[in-house]
């Protein structure tokens, strides 16, 4: 067979390889014969980073020569929920400043939780004549002044995603530094921004990019002016509005029902944050052509919610507040057969008494009445293995299943038993699971369960849970395709990372904090995998000055070809085979 595709003159290879997508596929096709990897070198258009650690700028650029598509990922996941020390690492500007030069004809560059500045948005602007998107999710370290740059610059700039960025708003004016000629924007999302934007701008903007399809606004843009913004863009599939409290007039609310009745191809619609009942009947007239429904920033109460989920019978993508109740999601299950994917965040996390009426009624519901659901988290605050086993078997096309319970280690309310047989049932008959995340109690043997049935699982989260080392070696030595690891709170030590050393390389990360590692395990995985980086995050001083024993506050390791990074700041300490410790 490979001898056949080699006659093929390298332009028919060129073009066959063009219609495989998936980054395992081609890099199958690479290693088949000297030759295809030649041809899928020079015809990569796009690669993905999934650790912008694993491997150096210079090695990418040497190895595909002609990208036009960059996507990287920088700081672990648990960032997202402070875990992660401010200034640890994830900076892009090595990264565009390789390709700067070696990619000039880069037309789009996508970051997650990576440091970006206003120099790297400057050097982007001014580096790439054909570039066309850029997407900064939960990114931080650059301000307005940087993005001026890309809206002077880019001239043909399609997309702009900001979503859940830190901005340093300096102005809010750098919306006005696109030019009068601009005309080529597809998405703008500037929903993370707190202050005030130039609505004379945005709004002549919106006017003269008639292929607009996506626009998520932040909460400084009043609900008086939304109206004329989407009477200027009829277009609009998917809308993301600011934050309204005060009562407005009929007519106002009058004029916003037309412009979004105008808007026939809307079928996405987020934000309305802290909701006036009086405004909702404005939302009545889209909502049985809405797919996507995102009100996880609005505090909108049950009966109201109940009414608009109601007509809403063609979502496929739900998030919301648990002001939402079992009763709102019982009328889920019951009015949307559709649906794909749920999110159930809490109102208030923290607050020692529920003042929602959510239990696992809801979601037990939810499986029943929604035949395509694939995607689940939810929150809340009791759950019971009958409930766990009920999803399971009414679900086993689930894919993604992240419970958080919010009491740390909350037994089975109804029997306090551990949560262990539930989730067992979860991984035993999900076979497509590719992502769960665990919480309540749970025993070792839970890890058993996983390790045995879930093969596919590719994402493991684990807080608060198991017992021994044991519980980690049966998921380390069970998941076969597991490819990322976090895990926090949790009695996991030495034995089960060294009894399974050699499954860390074919990982892409684990992050264990506060659970039972020492430095001495350590330094040793450190010697015994050159392949890994292994990194200690201590805040409270080098990890070398206490013995052996001592268990670590943090502990990265990830895939890497790249060796050792140069970036790392004084409270992170990388282990290798040449030393038993080396600071940046």
């Amino acid at each position: 067979m490979v001898r056949m595709a080699s006659s093929f003159p390298e332009e028919v290879l060129e073009h066959v390889f063009s219609f495989i997508q998936n980054d395992k596929d081609r890099n199958s096709i690479s290693l088949v014969c000297k030759s295809w990897y030649e041809i899928e070198r020079w015809c990569r258009r796009r690669i993905f980073v999934g650790n912008c650690y694993a491997v150096s700028p210079a090695m990418v650029v040497r190895r595909f020569p002609d990208v036009r598509s960059v996507e990287l990922k920088g700081k672990p996941h648990f960032a997202d929920f402070d875990l992660v020390p401010k200034g640890w690492g994830g900076y892009v500007s090595p990264w565009i400043d390789a390709m700067s030069t070696a990619y000039p004809w880069l037309e789009e560059i996508r970051l997650k939780r990576m440091v970006v500045s206003d120099e790297a948005l400057e050097l982007i602007a001014k580096s790439f004549k054909n570039f066309k998107v850029l997407v900064l999710f939960s990114c931080e370290g650059f301000s307005t002044d940087g993005l001026a740059s890309i809206a002077a610059n880019c001239r043909n700039l399609r997309e702009l995603d900001l979503r859940e960025s830190e901005v340093e708003d300096l102005s809010g004016h750098w919306l006005s530094h696109f030019p009068d000629t601009f005309t080529s924007l597809v998405s703008l999302n500037i929903s993370c921004l707190r202050s005030e934007v130039s609505f004379s701008a945005l709004e002549r903007l919106v006017g003269r990019c008639p292929n607009l399809k996506k626009l998520r606004l932040n909460q400084a843009v009043p609900l008086e002016s939304l109206a004329d913004l989407l009477q200027r863009a009829p277009q609009l599939v998917e809308l993301g509005t600011g934050a309204y409290s005060a009562e407005l007039r009929p007519d106002v609310l009058s004029n916003l029902s037309g412009a979004l009745t105008g808007c026939q191809q809307l079928k996405s619609l987020s934000g309305f944050w802290d909701v006036v009942p009086s405004y909702l009947p404005v939302l009545y007239p889209i909502c049985s052509r809405l797919i996507s429904l995102n009100l996880s920033d609005a505090v909108i109460q049950n009966p109201d919610l109940l009414k608009l989920v109601t007509q809403c019978q063609s979502l496929q993508r739900f998030w919301v507040l648990d002001c939402i109740e079992d009763t709102g999601l019982e009328a889920l299950g019951e009015f949307c057969k559709d649906l794909q994917e749920l999110r159930v965040f809490p109102s208030d996390p923290f607050g020692e008494e529920p003042n929602v009426s959510l239990t696992e009624r809801g979601l037990v519901a939810v499986s029943q009445g929604c035949p395509k659901l694939q995607s689940v988290l939810y929150f809340c605050r009791q759950m019971s293995n009958a409930a766990l086993v009920t999803i399971a078997r009414n679900r086993p096309n689930m894919t993604r299943f992240r419970l958080c319970i919010i009491e740390p280690r909350a037994p089975d309310y109804l029997t306090q038993q551990p949560l262990d047989f539930g989730f067992g049932a979860i991984v035993e008959h999900c076979k497509d699971l590719r992502r769960l995340s665990l919480s309540g109690f749970l025993t070792d043997r839970v890890f058993e369960y996983i390790g045995t049935y879930a093969k596919k699982l590719e994402m493991l989260s684990v807080a608060f849970a198991g017992e021994s080392d044991l519980g980690l070696h049966h998921v380390m030595s069970g998941c076969e395709n597991l490819r990322k690891l976090e895990i926090r709170d949790c009695p996991f030590g030495d034995k089960a990372l060294l009894a399974n050393a050699t499954k860390l390389e074919t990982m892409r990360s684990l992050w264990m904090s506060s659970c039972s590692v020492s430095f001495g395990a350590c330094k040793l995985l450190g010697q015994k995998m050159p392949r890994l980086n292994v990194e200690v995050i201590e805040e409270r001083g080098p990890p070398d000055s206490r013995p052996d024993s001592y268990h670590v506050e943090k502990l990265y390791m990830y895939r890497t070809v790249a060796g050792p990074r140069n970036d790392m700041p004084g409270f992170v300490w990388t282990m290798d085979e040449d030393a038993a410790f080396s600071i940046s």
